[in-house]
């Protein structure tokens, strides 16, 4: 029985990749797995193109597949709503990352880097070339 459970958390996760909230823990590990780092800052519950980015790409199974197989993925959220606040430690993360790569604020921006950080892609709103365009373009940077 403790094998099954662990094989459907094991399954769960490669469908279901995790969106880690630590960009250390996440250097970490692409370091260790020998991955790329997919950075995305978002306004989950503020900003349209955002969650139409999350809907539309980031919950398609295509991009779930890709990002299980070839990607770390670490999200800052900047929600604006009371019941959606971070906690203040989370809150210090989010903006350090953003003073790093995310300077002039922008929403949604993501981010392809190497395991020591150094951006390899940067993607500035919606991408216009919509969700194929934009997993056809992260499939070429990944090797996939």
């Amino acid at each position: 029985m403790a094998f099954l459970i662990s094989v459907l958390v094991l399954v769960s996760q490669v469908i279901n990749p995790v969106w880690l909230l630590d960009f250390s823990d996440a250097q970490q590990q692409a370091k260790q797995e020998q991955k790329q780092i997919l950075l995305n800052f978002s306004g989950s519950d503020w900003c349209g193109p955002c969650i139409r980015l999350t809907k539309d790409v980031f919950q398609s199974p295509e991009f779930e597949a890709l990002a299980a197989k070839e990607l770390i993925l670490v999200r800052a959220d900047f929600p604006r709503s009371r019941k959606n606040q971070l906690s203040p430690e989370q809150q210090k993360k989010n903006d350090a990352l953003a003073e790093r790569y995310n300077s002039k604020g922008s929403f949604p921006l993501t981010l392809l880097l190497d395991a020591n950080g150094v951006v390899i892609k940067t993607w500035e709103g919606y991408p216009e070339n919509k969700a194929t365009g934009f997993l056809n373009e992260l499939r070429t940077l990944t090797n996939e």
